[in-house]
């Protein structure tokens, strides 16, 4: 018997990276699961290889409807809701203050905070009428930007600090019925991608040239992490059972980023 057996989750971003990652390993511990993805080629993509155990749906998270939506057809396919993990993300690419071009910066802002932030609190609204009943926990997908400088540019180190405070005041706020976590992943090649406005909607971390050496550098262990290697963390916050003292608790799941920092400075990319 799984770790999440006869659970239900609902993953956002859950079509590719460390949400596909999630998806596949909830459903090895037992779970059934919803998958809230943009891509509609990737909704297909999963609902394909997962069959009944998903229910798959097309919506943007920045989209509050969108994610009342993804929580109504997870609860009519599955009866429950047990866990959210608001996972969706865009990244920036490292693209400095004094290298931003000044006219895409507001509309990068919206756009990368949308996903990372609003994003996570829209999911959450949406999902908490069903947590509630559940006595459920939500588990965020923050990052090592949320405590370090130089894992992103200023667009993305910010929102996931933002992220960091969401989900603490959620855990204040939501306890003692729902618990509210997080987990930290450091560099990871994955499909990640960056805003429209700054035309990085079709770049993706695994693209970068010197992507794996760069986070093997930056990291104590010397480790290039694949997302399925970030997975443990979240089935035990999802697991009532296994982790039920834990709220406002964010494992770090980057190499050991804590103990000196990042080292090099991730700027240097050109793209």
């Amino acid at each position: 018997m799984g770790w999440l057996e006869g659970k239900v989750a609902l993953v956002t971003g859950g079509g590719s990276g460390i949400g596909r990652a999630i998806v596949e390993r909830f459903i090895e511990e037992g779970a059934n699961v919803g998958v809230m993805e943009l891509s509609e080629e990737k909704v297909s993509d999963v609902q394909r290889q997962y069959g009944n155990r998903v229910i798959a749906v097309q919506g943007d998270v920045s989209v509050l409807e969108d994610n009342e939506r993804a929580v109504a057809e997870t609860v009519s396919a599955f009866g429950k809701l047990d866990t959210f993990v608001g996972n969706a993300g865009l990244f920036d690419y490292f693209v400095s203050l004094p290298d931003f071009p000044k006219e895409a910066l507001g509309t990068s802002f919206d756009q990368v905070f949308g996903v990372n932030v609003k994003g996570l609190l829209f999911g959450v609204k949406a999902a908490l009428p069903q947590l509630i009943a559940s006595r459920g926990n939500v588990i965020f997908t923050v990052s090592n930007s949320g405590f370090y400088p130089a894992g992103g540019g200023p667009l993305y180190t910010a929102s996931k600090h933002a992220v960091v405070g969401l989900l603490r005041e959620l855990a204040y706020e939501l306890a003692p019925k729902i618990r509210v976590n997080g987990v930290a992943p450091g560099g990871t090649v994955t499909d990640l991608r960056g805003p429209a406005a700054l035309g990085q909607e079709a770049v993706a971390l695994s693209t970068v040239p010197g992507i794996e050496d760069l986070i093997k550098t930056t990291n104590p262990l010397q480790v290039v992490p694949t997302a399925k290697d970030h997975t443990s963390a979240y089935v035990m916050l999802a697991s009532n059972k296994d982790s039920m003292a834990m709220t406002g608790v964010i494992i770090n799941s980057d190499g050991g980023l804590g103990v000196r920092g990042l080292s090099q400075i991730a700027g240097g990319l050109n793209l």
